[in-house]
């Protein structure tokens, strides 16, 4: 990939992981303004801007980075070829940069301090199975659509899937290590505390580590042509795959 592409892709990235982690922040911290102390309706709140959100950003970066905003899924997606290794080592730390950047704007729009490191504990076995499951699922979710030639269905399958493993997962379903680091900085309704990211982050690693699995099952003849469109199709340079 030349230098000018690969740079667009990881400004694509670094801006859907900001947009993606001020979603989650925000719209908690708006849930929690809008409906306090009742929780279900904070959650429903949370869980459907987040759902919504998703939509859209990936629909705006899709067509430029594949719209992954998730180590996870790019680490998958190198697995399978779609992505060289070298690509997926940049799309890494700038994912969660952006997360981090977006958990700083998203405390700035609601007038809280720029960072508040989070103080909610949500490290405990339900919740390190949950996000075990949440993340096998959506890493199924997104081969299985570019696999069977639908990845155009992405951005909608994504954001029904989290939307609704915000509910049938006891740790509402953060599946994704970059927004696991990001909402860490903020002390609100979304928030993580230090002391339970490494926890949540081991659960997404295994959850995609099985997944990988799950899809070599399924889908043997999953190619590395099929893996590059992921999470969405996108434009690619002839050389990308080889590189």
């Amino acid at each position: 990939m030349n230098q000018a592409a690969l740079r667009r892709r990881l400004l694509a990235e670094f801006l859907g992981s900001a947009f993606l982690a001020a979603i989650v922040i925000g719209s908690g911290i708006a849930a929690q303004r809008l409906s306090p102390g009742a929780t279900g309706l904070e959650l429903l709140e949370n869980a459907a801007a987040t759902a919504a959100g998703l939509f859209a950003i990936i629909l705006m970066f899709g067509p430029v980075s594949g719209a992954h905003f998730n180590p996870v899924v790019s680490l998958a997606d190198a697995v399978f070829g779609g992505l060289s290794w070298r690509d997926a080592a940049c799309y890494l730390p700038v994912q969660v940069a952006g997360c981090i950047g977006g958990a700083v704007l998203a405390n700035l729009m609601f007038a809280q301090a720029a960072v508040s490191i989070s103080t909610k504990e949500r490290a405990t076995p339900a919740h390190f199975l949950s996000e075990i499951v949440a993340t096998l699922g959506l890493i199924v979710v997104i081969f299985a659509l570019a696999r069977s030639g639908r990845g155009r269905s992405a951005a909608a399958a994504v954001g029904a899937y989290i939307g609704a493993a915000y509910f049938f997962t006891s740790s509402t379903s953060f599946a994704n290590p970059a927004i696991t680091v990001g909402r860490m900085f903020s002390d609100t309704f979304a928030g993580i505390a230090p002391s339970s990211a490494p926890a949540f982050v081991a659960a997404q690693i295994i959850g995609g580590a099985l997944a990988v699995l799950v899809i070599r099952a399924l889908y043997p003849r999953l190619a590395p042509a099929d893996a590059a469109d992921v999470v969405v199709p996108h434009h690619q340079d002839p050389a990308e795959l080889a590189g």
